[in-house]
């Protein structure tokens, strides 16, 4: 099939929104940068006005971008072009850095594997090629998570290359999928989750994991949280723009937490905006606070049972769950648009199940009627907010 150049012409797209003016910096310029091939354009971005020079500074997900790209240029394997085109395509929709990132490096090993086995261009590939680029994943050790993880980025530029005409919708007929193994939930014991809020000694760690116990938040979502997202009178928190999902929704945390968070905003430094922070104030990395939790659990004598800071929000999907929240209202909280994924989160215990049972079927066997009881009217109202503010995730 002939390239379809149209999808190729102008997918740079500009972005100037971080432009910054200095009299002392240097301008510099890619090799590629459309401006050395326009002399007049030169003239001017190099002719100071009143002494001053626009320098461009790219924001974090423009360098991922550019590095990305610059790569695949490098490479010259087949069919390239697209893959950069793909990679502009998640940039304009604004995807995250860690999607660009990683869709970047898979899509380079996918293109690197059919040179290898002898495709001339995508345009070329049939379905036995996709069979056989996871038959490769697997063969090099890669876990089962991460060949359908890759898999998953194959599809999707497979689809924007469906989209543009450049391959037959045949392609994806029959869908290969990867098995993925029974993953049980890591909640926390009680008696070790004790034992972990015991150990720790910092202020500031004990507002962070008990923020994280009792809201549900992943790590990614409670290290951006700035002290305007918080209303202390009513313990609730907003995250407007989901880590992963892109929906965003209200949490809600207990007395404990509340406590916690009251102690570390009597000592924070008030100049920064982040609730944690770290170097010069500055957004607290992962990696610091994965070192937080390490250090708790060894002090607590747990570093043998491999919990993580991740285990802290399948330990509040499950006690929620436990203690009667309803399902739907867990998935809300979690910030999960498929209930499935909520189910994999929550592991229910054999003594709830039970109870929960026998409970419901002595209201059938009373005849009573229980249609009340199909929305309790405080969990109703937290539906309601969350309409309120349009965060339906």
């Amino acid at each position: 099939m002939a390239v379809q150049n149209y999808i190729l012409e102008n997918y740079s797209p500009l972005d100037l929104s971080n432009s910054t003016q200095s009299s002392q910096s240097h301008l510099f310029l890619s090799l590629h940068h459309p401006a050395r091939k326009n002399a007049g354009l030169m003239e001017k971005l190099f002719l100071p006005s009143a002494g001053a020079l626009y320098v461009y500074r790219p924001s974090k997900r423009r360098c991922v971008l550019n590095r990305a790209v610059e790569k695949l240029e490098r490479s010259a394997l087949p069919g390239y072009e697209y893959v950069i085109a793909h990679l502009y395509d998640k940039y304009r929709r604004n995807l995250t850095i860690s999607t660009i990132s990683r869709t970047g490096e898979t899509l380079s090993g996918f293109l690197m594997f059919l040179q290898k086995t002898g495709r001339s261009g995508l345009e070329t590939i049939r379905r036995k090629d996709i069979a056989a680029y996871i038959d490769h994943e697997q063969e090099r050790g890669l876990k089962v998570n991460s060949v359908n993880s890759h898999l998953q980025m194959v599809y999707a530029f497979l689809h924007y290359l469906i989209d543009n005409d450049v391959l037959p919708l045949e392609i994806i007929y029959k869908r290969i999928r990867v098995k993925l193994p029974e993953v049980l939930p890591r909640a926390i014991p009680m008696e070790d989750l004790r034992a972990i809020v015991a150990a720790i000694t910092s202020v500031r760690d004990r507002a962070l994991v008990l923020l994280l116990l009792h809201t549900g938040m992943r790590i990614g979502e409670l290290l951006q949280l700035k002290m305007t997202d918080i209303i202390l009178p009513e313990r609730k928190i907003l995250l407007f723009i989901g880590e992963k999902n892109l929906h965003g929704r209200v949490v809600y945390y207990n007395r404990e937490a509340e406590e916690a968070l009251k102690e570390w905003l009597a000592v924070r430094n008030r100049g920064s905006e982040s609730l944690f922070y770290g170097y010069r104030g500055r957004e607290l990395s992962y990696a610091a606070a994965r070192k937080v939790f390490e250090k708790v659990t060894l002090q607590a004598g747990l570093e043998q049972k491999g919990y993580s800071l991740h285990s802290l929000r399948h330990t509040f999907a499950t006690n929620m769950l436990n203690a009667g929240l309803r399902l739907e209202v867990l998935q809300k909280l979690l910030g999960h648009l498929n209930i499935e994924m909520t189910l994999r989160y929550a592991k229910i215990a054999d003594g709830t199940r039970e109870a929960a049972y026998f409970k419901a079927m002595a209201v059938i066997e009373k005849g009573e009627n229980h249609e009340y009881d199909r929305v309790n009217p405080e969990l109703q109202a937290v539906f309601e907010e969350e309409e309120l503010f349009g965060i339906n995730g």
